[in-house]
């Protein structure tokens, strides 16, 4: 339940950003900088994706429908019939924010981590968590351009967004992965170091992002209160989604170990991938609404899978009979 370095860091950088935000050439710096290292995180994303392992668990198409399902049709449904409730409680940018939250794809690190942890289906996790990443560059741009176009002032071409996105993250997560033969070695070998370009990278959208949007002022529109209620709405989301995964786990008919994958996979929202995207999306002030609501929802999701996962790991050992242990 502790936070790590990483959401230390992060919390670093929201100071940072509120107190010495990038503005003038500093911002232009800044801007073409995290352009280099978006491309950089994607390209290694694809560097790192096992065409074996998607292999492995492609056959499972009923458990990676219901995970896609989760991820890109029941979280957005959520997310609008909250309207009624969250538009009064948080005001319309944040309230962006957390339909933004809903359309994007699910974690592949976390998601694969927690599920093997928790003793589920680990190809099976590996090739929709990847999936879902690849398919979210699609259709989280056509989404949030639905969802927002409801809006009279928030219009979005789906076709510009998707050509967008495809330059600045499909492009890369391509080049990647047709290059894996050659450095797929080099790459696996070196995933402990390597995962810190990904976070390196997080950060720095971070602080690109929320410089922006502070020197919009974005702290003048967004109190306390609205941070407090926003994380108390990130909870209560997660935990409905929790639930609705284990119970279509159930009434689908999956075994133990494709419902751990199940939970672990449909209930997560990518960091890695939607910080980029909030980056391409949106602009100027509407930026940092926009990941206020990931950024909280990434934290408590850890926390709480984590938790869960241990929970999951421990009813699925054995339990200790005296009766049955071999003499010495």
């Amino acid at each position: 339940m502790l936070f790590d370095n990483f959401t230390l860091i992060l919390l670093g950088v929201v100071a940072t950003a509120t107190l010495l935000p990038a503005q003038g050439q500093g911002a232009v710096f800044f801007d073409w900088l995290t352009t280099a290292a978006i491309a950089l995180l994607f390209f290694m994303h694809g560097a790192k994706l096992s065409r074996q392992a998607i292999v492995a668990g492609a056959t499972h198409w009923r458990l990676h429908l219901l995970v896609f399902g989760c991820t890109f049709v029941m979280f957005p449904v959520i997310g609008v019939l909250l309207k009624p409730v969250l538009l009064p409680l948080l005001g319309e940018q944040l309230y962006m924010g957390v339909l933004f939250l809903c359309v994007l794809p699910g974690t592949v690190q976390s998601a694969i981590a927690f599920t093997s942890l928790a003793g589920g289906n680990v190809p099976a996790a590996v090739c929709s968590a990847s999936a879902s990443s690849i398919l979210g560059i699609v259709l989280t741009p056509l989404l949030v351009a639905a969802l927002l176009n409801m809006q009279a002032d928030q219009a979005v071409s789906p076709l510009d967004s998707i050509l967008s996105i495809s330059a600045q993250l499909l492009l890369p997560f391509i080049t990647g992965h047709l290059l894996r033969p050659l450095i797929g070695g080099f790459v696996d070998r070196n995933r402990a170091w390597l995962s810190k370009i990904d976070q390196g990278s997080i950060l720095l959208v971070v602080y690109t992002a929320l410089s922006a949007s502070v020197v919009e002022g974005l702290w003048h529109t967004v109190s306390i209160s609205k941070l407090a209620i926003l994380t108390l709405v990130c909870c209560v989301l997660l935990a409905l989604v929790l639930w609705l995964t284990a119970v279509l786990g159930r009434r689908f008919g999956f075994n133990r170990e494709d419902r751990i994958t199940i939970i672990f996979g449909g209930s997560k929202k990518s960091m890695a991938t939607g910080v980029p995207m909030a980056k391409v999306l949106f602009s100027g002030a509407m930026l940092g609404p926009a990941l206020l609501p990931l950024m909280i929802f990434h934290q408590i999701q850890l926390m709480v899978c984590a938790v869960l996962a241990q929970k999951y790991a421990r009813q699925g050992e054995p339990e200790f009979n005296p009766e049955q242990t071999p003499a010495p």
